[in-house]
């Protein structure tokens, strides 16, 4: 059985630069839905459950060391004069993918989504439901066979010389896409972290982020893996993600900024969604050879329709109303598709996929 029954999905080492003096003890926790700032909230009790990862000693043991690596990690970027090191490139992704999949927000989303499942379907999507524990256990699994996936994302971090901090939340691993939200082909369908254009984004520190992303998209100019700002709206661009991505609280180090965070989130609450995810159904529309074509149509129409239909949860992502300028487009840049479902992805996923149509590239611009 885990030993610990206090288990937190957002780890105390991540948090711990946010706490008042460092300390680990206590932080300022800015809540969205009562826009109020909370003075010295313990962090004991933040982004926490009773056995939230269930009782499986071998898994808590398994977390505990990643969460010990990334605690090294960040000990190790802080030291004066480093320079970023494969080692920890590697360490970050994973950790990155692992915090994006573990969260409460998450696992929310997973229960929501197989519980529309059965809304529709009834009592034959019974044992597609989820609980929250469950959809735990299953992110854990999806960790495990998608790490690999990631690894060919270059990765940096941004050293902000600003006098505004970065700040985390209770959700803070962010997966986003400029190029993705922006470009007329991908006609805004959802993505993920093998998609062309993916951007993976972590507070560190309140004057450290990393970030992850497609360098065939995207280019940053840095000197042994750092890249300095000193624009304070590419601080707000990054920390607005964090607005819009927050299950409820987001963490700041200084209360003294909690005036310039509300003013951030007030003119970004609009990109919040009310939901992320949406639920298609398609029918069968006809059949042309070996192949048949289906149509989306409302669950209302598929009920008169009584026909056999196709069901897929689409994820939603918000747009954001900033992009640090840090991040620049390559020119002219690649991407990578065949015309099918699988729309557009990073070249290594290409080359990965064995598929009966080849993969091309064009330009991302």
């Amino acid at each position: 059985m885990a030993t610990n029954k206090n288990q937190h999905f957002v780890p105390r080492c991540h948090l711990r630069p946010f706490t008042k003096d460092e300390g680990n003890a206590s932080i300022n926790v800015f809540n969205l839905d009562r826009r109020k700032l909370i003075l010295n909230a313990p962090v004991k009790n933040q982004c926490s459950r009773d056995y939230f990862y269930g009782k499986d000693e071998l898994l808590e043991s398994a977390i505990q060391s990643l969460e010990s690596a990334y605690g090294a990690t960040i000990r190790a970027i802080r030291a004066p004069g480093y320079s970023l090191q494969e080692g920890h490139k590697a360490l970050l992704r994973r950790f990155w993918l692992f915090q994006s999949l573990r969260t409460e927000a998450a696992s929310r989303r997973a229960v929501e989504m197989t519980a529309d499942l059965q809304n529709f379907a009834g009592e034959d999507a019974e044992p597609f439901r989820l609980d929250i524990n469950q959809a735990v256990q299953t992110a854990m699994r999806v960790f495990a066979d998608a790490m690999n996936a990631i690894d060919g994302l270059k990765v940096c971090l941004v050293r902000n010389r600003t006098t505004l901090p970065f700040v985390t939340s209770d959700d803070p691993a962010i997966l986003t896409n400029r190029w993705y939200l922006e470009d007329g082909r991908a006609s805004r369908r959802s993505f993920g972290f093998q998609s062309s254009g993916a951007l993976a984004l972590l507070p560190l520190t309140p004057k450290i982020l990393c970030i992850a992303y497609d360098s065939d998209v995207y280019s940053i100019q840095h000197d042994k893996g750092w890249v300095d700002t000193r624009r304070e709206n590419d601080i707000r661009a990054f920390n607005q993600h964090q607005l819009l991505n927050c299950f409820a609280n987001v963490y700041l180090h200084d209360a003294a900024h909690s005036s310039e965070l509300s003013a951030q989130y007030d003119a970004a609450a609009r990109r919040r969604l009310p939901a992320r995810h949406r639920f298609n159904v398609a029918v069968r529309d006809r059949t042309e050879g070996e192949y048949t074509r289906y149509r989306v149509v409302t669950p209302e129409e598929a009920f008169a329709v009584g026909d056999e239909a196709l069901f897929h949860s689409e994820a939603l992502h918000y747009t954001p109303t900033l992009w640090p300028a840090l991040v620049r487009w390559r020119s002219p840049g690649s991407v990578f598709t065949n015309g099918t479902g699988v729309n557009y992805i990073r070249r290594e996923i290409a080359a990965a996929i064995q598929s009966h149509r080849e993969f091309w590239r064009e330009n991302a611009r």
